[in-house]
């Protein structure tokens, strides 16, 4: 099967391929396409045969990347849609080389994997490539790279460093790519200190560049392996901060990363964990070194500005707001790219930006995309007035505008009051006014008759109606007391029985709420102790409740035990008090007894003018004894009082 394949001829120089037609053209490139499709499906043994050193397969990848690297910007040959499809293929044929041979061929050098990386730079899949190549291959790289190293060191350390600017930009895109080869350039200090020798021996600007885009890819480098090596990076830095020191006040290799490099910036961001701190304070350290006299001008990516000033006799229609800022999105990865193409991609893509951007970065996009012009612009329609007028939908002429007259408000916006019917106001005396209805009259005279203007309102504090809950019904035990099925006046009655019977029922002791009696007076009214007790202090103070409670009882029951005696009795001899009018001795001596002459003093009789100042005060022999008082008092003083009470002292404990 492998004798039938025809060999793949070589691709020709831009000389001949710019001399060809494009329709022949076009014919090599759909050869190269059909004939490298059928070597990736020869079996693997064939395949290792097709691939060795000096074979077809092998002289054609290395020339067509080495064409594709080095063609012009007029050289569209190689960038048209069927160039771009076998690009894509040979990325796979390569790719099955380093995978699947167990010895890599001799035409597999660093110029050919230079131009390789340097075409699919873009490429995420060339990174995966590389990091596989150098798991499987990494003795074999290791070797041929420390070959280079070796020599590149030499070049750099010699007095005139110049050639070895072109050897570093043949390295620049494989370290670019593998960032184990980029670590593996920096491990030790004697390709960093050669390139910070040659730096200060090189006077160019555009010949330090190589040599500061080579320290910064190799530094970086450190920290994007799968495992970064903080350490290698350090020592590097204080290799390259040695060497600036020596060069005190002049331009150095670090003090050129420093500014115009985003060295610094991207390791803050990148490392962490464990020697980061170490790492920070080096780095702050480092940011003294920035030198603003030695900062190159950035490079601006100048775009033509569309003003949308433009006209167009075609068009499809106008262009959305929301889709000029996905443009704007994918123009800000890729500013090379023009606002008519990127629309063209999200068509294809159904406006999804993510999606699109991808397929620019593994450069993956469909053959009939990749045959379009990149920096086509999108068109812009500007309508004429009279292109507006022509597209007028008829209709009726509007009604002239009515002035505007503004609303005025204040604080009674809204007010119910003033929302009311206006059917229920009037101005003046209704004349025409109807009574809703005439008064329940015997409502009325039953109210008043239930009210009673004398009788003054009770204390119900502890009525079991009336507590609101807060009385406590429960036994004391835990247990739900009895509810009461009589009414609070039956209750009253039970209570005052009770409260007259045996006042000592009513107790806070623990015996007596124990008790027999106190059980069965809550059996009887379904009051709780605190609420039987709290009775009797209440009716201990209102002595009206205590009169009507007696009355309604029938205290009285027709029995007079003993007669009051209404007649007035003086005090016995020698129990004057301090205050006595007159004094008992006195009358004695005068009279030898009451008073005579119909007794004027307090024991008089005969006219019925005795009485005492301490009788009732409703009694009108008290209110004249209280008069006569005070009459004599002024003429007396209290001389009277102080000598009967001498003598009333005098004979305390004897007898009189």
């Amino acid at each position: 099967m492998a004798a039938s394949i025809p060999p793949l001829a070589p691709i020709p120089p831009a000389s001949i391929r710019l001399s060809l037609a494009p329709e022949e053209w076009e014919a090599c490139l759909d050869a190269w396409l059909t004939l490298a499709d059928l070597q990736l499906r020869m079996p693997p043994k064939q395949y290792s045969s097709a691939a060795s050193s000096g074979g077809p397969l092998s002289t054609f990848l290395a020339g067509f990347y080495r064409e594709t690297a080095n063609a012009e910007a007029g050289d569209d040959t190689l960038t048209n849609e069927k160039a771009l499809r076998l690009r894509r293929v040979c990325f796979m044929l390569l790719s099955r080389i380093v995978n699947e041979l167990d010895s890599l061929p001799a035409s597999l050098d660093l110029g050919l994997l230079s131009d390789f990386c340097h075409v699919h730079i873009r490429s995420t899949a060339l990174a995966r490539l590389m990091s596989s190549v150098w798991k499987q291959r990494s003795n074999v790289l290791e070797t041929m790279l420390q070959k280079r190293k070796d020599a590149l060191t030499k070049m750099l350390e010699a007095s005139n460093p110049a050639p070895s600017v072109t050897e570093l930009a043949l390295l620049a895109p494989i370290m670019r790519a593998s960032a184990d080869a980029g670590s593996f350039f920096v491990t030790g200090s004697d390709f960093l200190d050669a390139l910070a020798t040659s730096y200060g021996k090189l006077i160019d600007a555009e010949k330090r560049k190589p040599i500061v885009s080579t320290a910064y890819i190799g530094l970086s480098s450190t920290v994007k392996t799968e495992t970064p090596n903080v350490s290698l990076l350090s020592d590097g830095l204080y290799s390259l901060k040695a060497q600036a020191d020596k060069q005190s006040g002049l331009p150095s290799l670090l003090s050129d990363l420093v500014t115009n490099t985003p060295l610094l910036t991207r390791l803050r961001r990148t490392v962490g964990g464990k020697g980061a701190e170490r790492l920070a304070k080096l780095l702050d350290i480092l940011e003294t070194y920035r030198m603003p006299s030695i900062a190159r001008p950035k490079k601006v990516v100048r775009r033509k500005v569309n003003k949308g000033k433009g006209r167009a006799s075609q068009g499809d229609g106008e262009l959305h707001m929301h889709r000029m800022s996905l443009v704007t999105q994918i123009q800000d990865l890729f500013p090379d790219l023009g606002s008519g193409f990127i629309l063209r991609l999200l068509d294809e893509y159904d406006d999804n930006v993510e999606q699109a951007t991808a397929h620019l970065l593994d450069d993956s996009l469909p053959p009939h995309l990749r045959s379009l012009d990149r920096s086509e612009h999108a068109p812009v329609y500007e309508s004429s007035a009279q292109e507006q007028v022509d597209h007028l939908a008829p209709r009726s002429t509007p009604p002239p505008l009515e002035p505007f007259i503004p609303d005025r408000r204040n604080a009674f916006d809204d007010d119910d009051l003033l929302a009311a019917d206006a059917s229920r106001l009037h101005l003046g005396k209704r004349t025409d006014r109807t009574e809703s209805g005439q008064p329940n009259k015997a409502a009325i005279l039953s109210a008043l008759a239930a009210f009673d203007a004398d009788d003054d309102e009770r204390d119900d504090t502890y009525d079991v109606e009336d507590v609101g809950g807060t009385i406590d019904t429960a036994h004391p035990d835990g247990e739900p007391g009895p509810s009461a099925k009589v009414t609070q006046e039956e209750n009253d009655m039970a209570l005052f029985k009770a409260y007259r019977s045996s006042p000592e029922l009513f107790g806070r002791t623990f015996n007596v709420r124990r008790g027999q009696p106190r059980s069965a007076l809550k059996a009887e009214t379904g009051m709780t102790d605190e609420a039987i007790e709290g009775w009797a202090i209440m009716l201990q103070r209102e002595p009206r409740r205590l009169k009507n409670l007696e009355s309604r009882a029938g205290a009285f029951d027709g029995r007079q035990t003993e007669i009051a005696s209404t007649a007035y009795r003086d005090s016995a001899p020698g129990t004057e008090t301090e205050d006595s009018d007159v004094p008992g001795a006195q009358q004695a001596t005068r009279g030898g007894g009451f008073g005579g002459r119909g007794g004027r003093g307090r024991g008089g009789r005969g006219r019925g003018r005795g009485g005492s100042v301490a009788g009732p005060a409703d009694d009108a022999s008290t209110a004249n004894a209280q008069k006569r008082k005070e009459a004599s008092k002024g003429s007396r003083a209290n001389h009277n009082r102080r000598d009967q009470r001498a003598k009333k002292m005098a004979r305390g404990g004897f007898p009189g």
